[in-house]
């Protein structure tokens, strides 16, 4: 095996590594198949990193956190994708679903809420998109409407990774205006919403082409009660909240696209230092070596984009567009190693009795999930046009 070449920044880090090593290497990359195969849900397998305190690095340690930087958490979550892409989604979606209180809850919703959703033994979800709004989030209908010290919601959430598995959604409701027209983002706010709630409820799983083993469902809310205490952040300002959590969550895509091209990478040399044609092992021939440099090079490329913005992000810079960048460079990167990884093997790239097949169809929905791929393109774009706007023109030549 190749493996992944980490970057601790400390001592804990390089605890961190070596745990999450261990943990990928005996609990993880020997059931992946099957489990991918049967589409077992590793609700175990998140309990044991919650545990070990990997679902909650970059929150604080106060609240039953990590206070691990972002640069840590992500090559975690990078470790765990390479050896089972459902489990590092899942850490990276559960990040992501505590977002909201951590940033913008109150102190008495940080203390009461974080130390049971950090601990380990609760699971979260993302409730964004919906069926008729998916990358035009803003366009959602879900209502919230405020009946005394509550509020009544009613919609349908579509592509809910862990719905009907998550212990707690964090939902995205309007509470005013019209879902159509230019001022579509104003007006909605964010949820905090217990699995148990009356009226919640999750569909069948959808069938997908890859990472069988994470569920991915419509969640229904039909006249579900929350009390008003559990609005997160300013009524009608949940918009930019679930923004500045994308781009959080779009580094943690990142690290999972470079965690699965990193094990196509290492499956592709495994067999190609084995497999012996005309005398000699396949990795001898010039034409193979090219290609398995190219994939080497997007892989670590990958990774120095993802940890670039990351520590952006850990400086309190702005890291918006280097989110865009990195979640658009890897997971094409991803797909692009993983489809070559499975022309390195030949016709054994193509059954499930090596992982490759499985890697190139899980690749494929990175590319989608958390914002598409020309949503990242034109994130980037604006925000280049933004700069441009606010600079002298270049010289002509």
């Amino acid at each position: 095996m190749v493996g992944a070449t980490r970057e601790p920044r400390d001592d804990t880090a390089a605890a961190l590594f070596a745990l999450t090593r261990e943990i990928a290497d005996a609990e993880l990359r020997p059931k992946v198949a099957e489990a991918e195969r049967d589409s077992y849900f590793p609700r175990a397998e998140f309990r044991m990193l919650g545990k070990a305190g990997l679902l909650s690095l970059p929150y604080p340690e106060d609240y039953g956190g990590g206070s691990q930087p972002y640069e840590t958490y992500l090559q975690v979550v990078e470790e765990l994708a390479t050896a089972w892409l459902a489990v590092g989604l899942g850490v990276s979606v559960h990040t992501l679903t505590c977002f909201p209180i951590a940033t913008a809850g109150t102190d008495e919703q940080r203390a009461r809420w974080l130390p049971g959703l950090l601990g380990g033994d609760l699971l979260g979800a993302y409730c964004l998109s919906e069926p008729g709004s998916g990358s035009d989030a803003a366009a959602l209908t879900t209502r919230a409407v405020a009946d005394g010290d509550e509020f009544v919601i009613d919609g349908v959430k579509a592509w809910t990774t862990h719905g009907g598995e998550a212990d707690f959604y964090t939902l995205f409701a309007r509470t005013s205006g019209d879902p159509d027209g230019p001022h579509r983002s104003r007006g909605i706010s964010c949820f905090h919403v217990p699995a148990g709630a009356p009226g919640l409820a999750a569909a069948s799983p959808e069938h997908k082409m890859g990472m069988r083993s994470s569920p991915t469902a419509q969640v229904r809310f039909e006249s579900v009660r929350v009390p008003a205490d559990q609005l997160i952040g300013e009524p009608e300002r949940g918009f930019p909240i679930a923004l500045a959590a994308l781009d959080a969550g779009r580094l943690g895509i990142a690290a999972c696209a470079t965690g699965v091209a990193q094990a196509a990478l290492d499956c592709a040399v495994s067999y190609a230092a084995q497999r012996a044609q005309f005398g000699r092992p396949v990795i001898q021939f010039q034409g193979l070596q090219f290609m398995l440099a190219d994939m080497a090079t997007a892989v670590a490329a990958a990774r120095a984009l993802y940890l670039t913005a990351a520590r952006r992000k850990d400086a309190g810079l702005a890291y918006g567009q280097q989110a865009a960048m990195a979640k658009l460079f890897a997971t094409d990167a991803a797909m692009r190693v993983a489809t070559d990884a499975v022309q390195v093997l030949g016709g054994y790239g193509y059954v499930e009795d090596f992982p490759a097949e499985r890697l190139m169809r899980e690749a494929k929905v990175l590319q989608i999930v958390e914002g598409t791929n020309q949503v990242q393109r034109m994130v980037i774009g604006r925000q280049l046009a933004t700069a441009a706007e606010g600079s002298e023109p270049a010289a002509t030549q």
